[in-house]
């Protein structure tokens, strides 16, 4: 469970700028949603964990429901860095694989946004229309890598960039989710990654 250490999260967040305190409240909310459940999702308990006042927490969210819609862009925002930040190559299909690694990679070491991302880890919220927006657009750069793999001829030339996205961004969830619930423990997760995205990445191939 969150607990508040000698030097509070808020204390080493400040020295660091405004947008390190709202980082770390939003690491903070996230540890909280995944410990105790939505409850302590409430402006007095993060305070507490967070080691400020809650005038902080309204400041940069506005309110509660701002939290949850914080966390759910926070969460793509996270995907979308881990995503931009893998190495380009020239073999597109090599590319197309190394970002679905990633992919699988920000899922298993950001749990308790990607709870928020792709469930219902906090009942009754619904992202709104610029909240999906930018979900979406946190895939961009693996729509692009769709795009070169059809220019170069890897996929069919009638093969669709956002078909072909959806359709590995599906199948890696649920394999991610498999493997998060535990269902294929150790190196299994990976090794049916690696099977489930190559067969969805076959619909494609000329």
């Amino acid at each position: 469970m969150p607990a508040t250490s000698p030097t509070s999260a808020f204390a080493r967040a400040q020295a660091q700028g405004e947008a390190a305190v709202r980082a770390a409240m939003l690491d903070i909310a996230a540890g909280l949603l995944a410990a105790e459940g939505p409850t302590a999702l409430s402006m007095r308990r993060m305070a507490t964990v967070a080691g400020c006042s809650t005038t902080v927490l309204y400041r940069l969210f506005g309110a509660k429901d701002g939290i949850a819609a914080a966390l759910y862009r926070e969460g793509f925002a996270r995907l979308r860095r881990r995503l931009d930040a893998v190495p380009h190559s020239d073999d597109p299909a090599e590319y197309l694989a190394a970002l679905g690694r990633a992919y699988r990679a920000n899922a298993l070491e950001e749990p308790n946004f990607y709870s928020v991302m792709h469930g219902e880890a906090i009942p009754g919220f619904t992202p709104d229309e610029t909240s999906r927006a930018a979900a979406a657009a946190s895939l961009d750069v693996l729509r692009a890598a769709a795009r070169a793999c059809i220019e170069s001829g890897v996929f069919r030339s009638d093969a669709d960039a956002d078909e072909i996205t959806d359709t590995l961004w599906a199948a890696a969830h649920g394999v991610i989710s498999l493997e998060r619930g535990g269902h294929f423990p150790g190196t299994l997760g990976e090794a049916r990654f690696r099977t489930l995205t190559r067969a969805a990445v076959e619909a494609f191939l000329p």
